[in-house]
Order: C-alpha cells, then structure tokens, then sequence
C-alpha cells in the first residue's frame, strides 16, 4: 500500500502550550483499485509546545500515539477540547486526531455531497468504502506518510480507540498488526460476529434494564411518557430538522447510557408535560431542547452504516427493526402500562421522520439488503497477537455489551482489561483521568 499523499501542513499554537498541526493527506477512495479516485482527509496532530521557534527542523521525532473516535460517522473535536492528550503527552507521545474517511473534515458525507457520486444505487456502492476496513487503510497510509523519515523504532504507533474507534483497532489488529507497538481501547471490544442480530439481542436486554431503572427513579414519568407519546401522535409537530414523532421521542433513551442521562431524559419528559399542560402544544425552547439532544442529519454515516459494522457477508436486514417488532415494551401503539424508550439502534422509520435521511431512504434500503460486506476482522491473527492490548471494559455499557466485549477478550491474545461497574460507556470523556489511569497502569504493571 502507498503512503497517504500529505496536500498542506498548517503549524498553530494554542493555549496550554500545545503545538498543533491541521494536515491534509489525499488517499485513494478504494484500495483495491487506486486508480479511481481520490478523497481528502484531515487530521490534526499534537504536541507540546517548545520553546525554540516554529520551525519544522527543530521537531524531533516523538512515538506516534493515534486517537480513534467512535462513531461511525463522528468526527474529532479539537485537541484543547479533550481532556486525555495532557495525559498523553507527558507520557512523551504526540497525537493524531484523524478525522475518518465522510467526517469532519474528511470529505465529509451529507445529502448533498453524496447525491453528486448518482442515483442511489451509485450512492450505495460508493457509502461501501467507509467502513472499518477502509479506515483502517486511511490510516496505515497516513503512518506511512507521517513516518517515511523517522528512524525505524518510531515508526510504529499506538492507538486509543473510544467505542467504534476500538472497532476500527480491531481490524488495524487483525491486518497491520506489525504497524503497531500497542492498543488501548476504551468501551470498544467488537463483537465478533458475521451479523447484527445477535449485538441486538444483547443490546435490547441492556436497554430494558435502562428503561427498568428510569422508571423507578422516576415513576411519575410512566404516566408522562404515555401522554407525550398521544400528544406526538395526533400532531406531530415540526423539528428543524423533520418530523417529532413518537418513536423519534422514544429514541430520546439513546442517552441512558452516558453518566447522567437518565436525569436529562426527565428534564425533558418535565419539560414538555409543563408545555402540554399550560399551553396545549410544544414551545420553541423545548423543541429547540429535544433536538440538541440527538439527530442524525448531521451524522448520516452512523445512520446508515450504523447496522452494517457488524455484518461479515451477511445483511443487516433492519436488525434492529425486526427484533424491536418481538418487544412490546418498544411498541408505541400498544396498550403496555410502560413505554420504553429505544437505544442506540437505527429504524427505517427515521428515513421518513428526519428530512436529511428522507433523501436517502432507498440508499439505506440497498445497504440494507446487501450482503457482500468483506470480513472486518481475522480471528486466526488475533488469536496469535503480539501486539499489547489494555482494554477499558464497562459492565452496565449499554453501547457495547459486556459479555460480547469479554468474549472478544478472551480471543485477542495477551489482552489485558480494567473492568468495572462504576462507570458507563463515555468515561473516557467523564472520567478521563481515571481510565487512563488505569490503562497506562495496566501497561507499566507486571502480574509475574
């Protein structure tokens, strides 16, 4: 494979005496036939600021050490906004925070980029390329490009994958595993499996016990929950980006998963029962509210590659869908004395309610029924890994299931896990000292 193309390299200095660099690499849209085209990533790299001048020449080389966002579909925020990289460089790193391939700013997937690639089934063909596997291409090439002059012992790098980004570690593990000196993954152990169906089943379990200890904490909301869900029925009222309906108020459970969301849902559920009961409809600061707290116009990869990460020559099928069909408990229309909020599934029913995903209704519609999706990962190499592994393992992860995360586990050798109970899926982000406490701990550490 051929080193990333690096297009413009812009050196900036921010506060906390970080030296940050905004690159720009071109590498080709699909690897097995370089010749077809090209797109443009972005990625930003880190350092300590020194104390000579912002000259290139005076930079010595220094351990890469890449950062993976979850996702898919999300890009990175910048370095001054994360609260990990002081960790990180005083361990003697410096960081790349590479925005993957239809994020950010790396040729960034919507609408009306993606209707310049055709119809919908160009645009299915082309959404293909912007998985795992691709990603994991991008970012061999850019390595090979940012390391091309190093001395041989820095060219290596080590990666922190956060959710999805400990997907895309995965399958870098399981083909480039020479490219790497170490793996730290928090909440991001894959589920090894050819299909979506099974993480479902799992996922809907954590969901319900969610939803258990929502309703407990606050048992007044059942009966909101219920008249909000009538209210939305009968008038559906508009968001700025589509159509309030019930099931886009149930997928409002999404955030149960992160540290506080349960509280925040009620905020919600409070706030649009006052607006009801004063005034008989939704105020603009409470629609404004509901729409903060999750869309995917912006983020059209995780909505319509969502189901097929985990599909390895089979087809996702709207696996989430048909399994929601099974549970009463997620039926709207049913008469249940709870109505449970969703998770982190994706529905047909959003390529009507949000007026971006509209537009790509029968592109979601073909990825779905597509079944020649490549294999993401090698469990033959995992089983044979050199490369260290330190992973972050959260028990009540609603995201990432706890016994699918163990199970990986157990068949990428050497793998070490900090597990725990205290802390949910984003303790990257909320608890942040302590997890990399933890992981660096584990690395440092001996046992024997």
């Amino acid at each position: 494979m051929a080193a990333a193309k690096l297009i413009d390299r812009r050196l900036r200095n921010v506060p906390g005496r970080l030296r940050v660099a905004e690159l720009f690499f071109d590498v080709p849209i699909n690897y097995s036939r370089p010749n077809d085209g090209t797109i443009r990533l972005f990625a930003r790299s880190v350092r300590r600021q020194a104390s000579f001048p912002d000259t290139e020449s005076n930079e010595k080389p220094l351990p890469w050490f890449l950062f993976l966002q979850g996702g898919p579909g999300y890009g990175c925020r910048p370095p001054q906004e994360m609260g990990f990289v002081p960790i990180v460089l005083d361990k003697g790193y410096q960081i790349l925070f590479l925005d993957q391939r239809g994020t950010g700013l790396s040729s960034t997937i919507s609408g009306q980029t993606l209707a310049r690639q055709g119809n919908a089934v160009k645009q299915a063909e082309y959404l293909k390329h912007f998985r795992a596997d691709n990603i994991v291409r991008d970012c061999e090439a850019v390595r090979k490009c940012l390391t091309a002059d190093y001395p041989e012992e820095y060219q290596k790098w080590s990666l922190l994958g956060q959710s999805f980004g400990g997907f895309c570690s995965t399958t870098y593990l399981s083909n480039f595993p020479e490219s790497l000196r170490e793996v730290f993954l928090t909440g991001g152990l894959p589920p090894l499996v050819n299909g979506p169906d099974p993480v479902y089943e799992k996922t809907y379990q954590k969901v319900v016990e969610r939803n258990e200890v929502y309703y407990e904490k606050y048992p007044d909301d059942v009966a909101r929950v219920k008249k909000i869900h009538q209210y939305l029925r009968q008038n559906k009222p508009r968001l700025p980006s589509g159509v309030l309906t019930p099931e886009r108020f149930q997928q409002l459970g999404i955030n149960f998963g992160g540290q506080g969301g349960l509280d925040c849902i009620h905020d919600i559920v409070l706030r649009v029962t006052n607006d009801l009961d004063l005034f008989g409809f939704l105020t603009r600061p409470t629609l404004s509210l509901i729409e903060s707290y999750g869309g995917y116009d912006n983020a059209i990869l995780y909505a319509i590659l969502h189901e097929s990460i985990y599909c390895q020559g089979q087809s996702s099928n709207w696996s989430a869908d048909r399994l929601r069909l099974k549970n009463p408990l997620f039926q709207i229309d049913k008469n249940e004395s709870q109505v449970y909020f969703t998770g982190e599934m994706i529905y047909r029913d959003m390529f009507d309610s949000y007026d971006e995903l509209k537009e790509l209704k029968d592109v979601a519609e073909i990825l779905a029924t597509s079944d020649d999706w490549p294999a993401l990962y090698d469990e033959a190499q995992l089983a044979k890994n050199q490369v260290p592994v330190y992973a972050a393992t959260y028990v009540d992860d609603m995201y990432v299931h706890y016994d699918m995360a163990t199970a990986t586990a157990k068949k990428i050798k050497g793998t070490k896990q900090f597990i725990t109970n205290t802390m949910y899926h984003g303790a990257l982000r909320e608890r942040t000292d302590e997890v990399l406490r933890q992981l660096f701990f584990l690395k440092e550490d001996s046992i024997d």
